[in-house]
């Protein structure tokens, strides 16, 4: 089991990520609300990970904090949802956000993420109802989605369209909520997933 990696930050191809490891490069998958609140490039972080072996691959996913790692695992407890809809679902909101739908039997912010049908979302409902309390008790009361400030890049569309496909998303909605994010105020890839992700949220949820 690895329990966690401090390294030097290599590559972010969302949801991507490269981590030098004392000389190995390390991948990891990571939700949106993580790859916020990375570093610059060539920066040290350290992530909390999750290794998960299969027949055909062995898959690091990595998180900022405990809570977001411990929310993972117990989405992939549930039946239907593997790691990658549990990475869809922390992309799409942040434990606080995902708490406060279990208190409100909110089905229809949980529907709206990609990969999530009303079948799905009405289980975790009821298999997780009764941990929001206990999640929303160890977040801070100001506590909101982490994002970090990164360098400005002339275009970052492609790659934003191509982390929101990999979440779960279809190439023609990627593409209309990436083309629907205001290209002058963008300030790089990240933000430009993380505009898009806002706009696909319901209005309740922003």
């Amino acid at each position: 089991m690895i329990g966690f990696l401090r390294g030097r930050l290599l590559v972010k191809q969302p949801p991507d990520i490269v981590l030098d490891v004392a000389g190995v490069g390390y991948e990891v998958q990571v939700p949106m609300t993580t790859l916020f609140a990375l570093p610059a490039l060539g920066e040290e972080v350290t992530l909390l990970t999750h290794f998960v072996v299969r027949e055909d691959a062995q898959l690091l996913y990595g998180f900022v904090d405990e809570v977001d790692r411990r929310l993972f695992r117990e989405l992939i407890k549930v039946s239907g949802v593997g790691p990658k809809l549990a990475l869809a679902l922390l992309s799409g909101m942040d434990a606080r956000a995902f708490a406060q739908c279990l208190q409100r039997d909110d089905v229809a912010t949980l529907v709206a993420l990609p990969g999530v049908g009303r079948k799905t979302a009405e289980r975790l409902l009821v298999e997780m109802r009764d941990k929001a309390g206990k999640w929303l008790e160890e977040l801070s009361p100001g506590e909101v989605s982490r994002v970090a400030p990164t360098a400005a890049a002339a275009d970052h569309r492609g790659e934003a369209e191509q982390a929101l496909v990999a979440l779960g998303y279809k190439l023609a909605e990627a593409s209309r909520l990436v083309a629907g994010v205001d290209d002058e105020s963008v300030t790089s890839s990240e933000d430009l997933i993380r505009r898009a992700l806002q706009a696909a949220a319901p209005r309740g949820n922003r």
